[in-house]
């Protein structure tokens, strides 16, 4: 979340006239994240989150706020998107499109122990299986089509040992989502950036998923790597911590058991959960977009995942 296209409390006061939430009494500023411009919005019913996409379209967008009204409406907790007096869930604001959604209660536990693991492992499966009969489509659109336009992006900036690494990578995770293992894997709609920040508690309550702009249908193994590879790691090594990883694979295992085709392919997505965020950051350092509240991700980070989950073998899922 950062701002890129400014606005201001008069711009949204007529334009906020079309929703049945008052009159906007308060409007910041939210620094955090790199691809939209957000902000906190308070109005007279309440508080809410305003967003302005840079890059979704107005096409694009339906599949990110009805699948979260679709994830609400069956239990999952998840941010509601407000319509407006038509029924519409995004409209233009400065050009752009942008839609309102209810903000979660709680904060982001930035440093997790086994018993929030345990809570985001149980609603990332409950995700997964709510999702299921979610009638839109949209493909991954950071998988792996994405990785083969991105690398000659960032190879220039990148010293050669970095470089071979990504290119291998690569080609590692083309080899393998070509294979008959990959193919037994479950499919479905992903939240696909599920990090600390995008979770939030109240305690050891947890309160809510959010931000699921890089949402798409990917492979739900995919989605757990992505998740464990952030919230059961130490931050300065990218090294698991096996009782936070035991933690979160038993409580989704609980409640959508792990198939013998995701065990094999287990390894191998915690690699892919590590290169898709790498590349990412290479991408986002080397070729930043202009905000006026942008703060990019070291990608040296993912880059020290990677490593360690080529180096080192990952616990099991079960």
């Amino acid at each position: 979340m950062a701002v890129f296209t400014p606005v201001s409390l008069d711009d949204v006061t007529q334009w906020i006239t079309q929703f049945p939430l008052g009159k906007a009494l308060e409007l910041k500023g939210i620094s955090s994240g790199i691809e939209n411009s957000n902000f906190f919005l308070t109005t007279e019913r309440g508080e809410y989150v305003l967003t302005i996409f840079e890059n979704l379209s107005f096409e694009q967008l339906p599949f990110y706020l009805n699948l979260m009204r679709h994830l609400a409406d069956r239990g999952v907790l998840v941010p509601a998107p407000v319509a407006n007096h038509q029924g519409e869930l995004i409209t233009a604001l400065h050009g752009k499109p942008a839609s309102i959604v209810s903000k979660l209660e709680g904060s982001s536990q930035m440093e997790p122990q086994a018993v929030h693991c345990d809570a985001v492992g149980a609603m990332l499966a409950n995700m997964h299986l709510a999702g299921r009969d979610y009638p839109l489509r949209q493909p991954n659109l950071r998988g792996l089509e994405w990785w083969h336009e991105t690398t000659p992006l960032v190879l220039p900036y990148i010293p050669e040992d970095k470089a071979q690494l990504l290119k291998a990578e690569v080609h590692y995770q083309e080899t393998f989502a070509a294979c008959d293992h990959y193919k037994q894997l479950q499919v479905g709609p992903v939240h696909a950036d599920l990090f600390r920040n995008n979770v939030m508690f109240d305690g050891e309550r947890l309160t809510g998923f959010f931000d699921f702009y890089f949402a798409g249908c990917d492979t739900w193994l995919f989605d757990v790597a992505v998740t464990v590879n952030d919230w059961c790691i130490d931050l300065d090594t990218g090294v698991l911590d096996e009782v936070r990883v035991r933690a979160m694979l038993d409580a989704y295992h609980a409640v959508r058991p792990f198939t013998a085709a995701e065990q094999h392919a287990w390894q191998t997505m915690l690699r892919a959960g590590a290169l898709r965020f790498w590349l990412s950051r290479l991408y986002d350092f080397y070729r930043p977009r202009e905000a006026e509240m942008l703060t990019p991700h070291d990608p040296a980070h993912f880059e020290r995942i990677l490593r360690e989950r080529i180096a080192t073998p990952a616990p099991g899922l079960f």
